[in-house]
């Protein structure tokens, strides 16, 4: 007899899925990750030639091996990331040692303030990343963005990443926000300040976080072109 897992689809992976949760029974009580994918391809034609690039997480942990899948488990199937959408703002968490903060918001974000969380009187260079929507993408243009996260794991890879640029540099202060939501031309999509004793470190530390950011974070982005035409990011590689 058949085992169920619960499996959750985010962003592009629940437009192709036609649904956002669904229930699917499993032949055994444990399968491998790449017998779920399989039994997907089938009951989702449409989402079968991407399931390849697709990521896995079971039971809110992001998987980068290919864990069993067994009777029980919650299964997200998330797209590759495009840096995202949490209904209420994200309060800011603290980074280790107090080094700093991070957050999603829904709402309009402030340089400013992202600046004066690393700001400290040690501080001989403040180097700071603007992600901006721009009006084009792939010669057509584009009339605004749909970010959306998986705002639970999300805000914990972010946290993870701000960590680990911390760990990697004993003098430097980080902070990162990244907006979700739909936003217009013009709007600020995602800001990432980086604080040390000297530039070298701090340029350093600000483009690891963003490029750790853009690698990892389950974030995508949905591009509106101004045809009204509507394309997920990085979906087809």
């Amino acid at each position: 007899m058949g085992v169920q897992v619960q499996v959750r689809y985010f962003a592009a992976a629940r437009e192709l899925a036609s649904c956002e949760s669904e229930l699917v029974t499993l032949p055994a009580h444990e399968v491998s990750s790449a017998d779920l994918l399989e039994l997907l391809a089938v009951l989702h034609p449409r989402l079968a030639p991407y399931l390849g690039r697709l990521r896995l997480a079971i039971n809110d942990e992001l998987r980068y091996d290919a864990p069993p899948v067994k009777a029980g488990d919650v299964i997200d199937i998330m797209p590759p990331v495009a840096g995202g959408a949490p209904e209420t703002p994200t309060a800011w968490i603290n980074l280790d040692a107090d080094r700093g903060r991070v957050a999603l918001k829904t709402t309009a974000l402030s340089v400013d303030e992202v600046m004066a969380v690393v700001a400290h009187p040690s501080a001989g260079g403040i180097a700071i990343f603007v992600g901006v929507v721009r009006n084009h993408a792939e010669g057509r243009a584009v009339d605004h963005l749909d970010y959306e996260a998986h705002d639970k794991l999300a805000t914990r890879e972010l946290t993870l990443v701000a960590n680990e640029v911390l760990q990697s540099q004993a003098d430097v202060r980080v902070c990162a926000v990244h907006r979700v939501g739909s936003l217009a031309i013009g709007d600020l999509a995602v800001v990432v300040a980086a604080s040390a004793s000297h530039r070298a470190e701090a340029f350093a530390a600000c483009r690891a976080l963003i490029e750790k950011i853009k690698e990892r974070v389950p974030i995508w982005k949905k591009e509106w072109a101004t045809d009204g035409t509507a394309d997920w990011v990085n979906l087809s590689g």
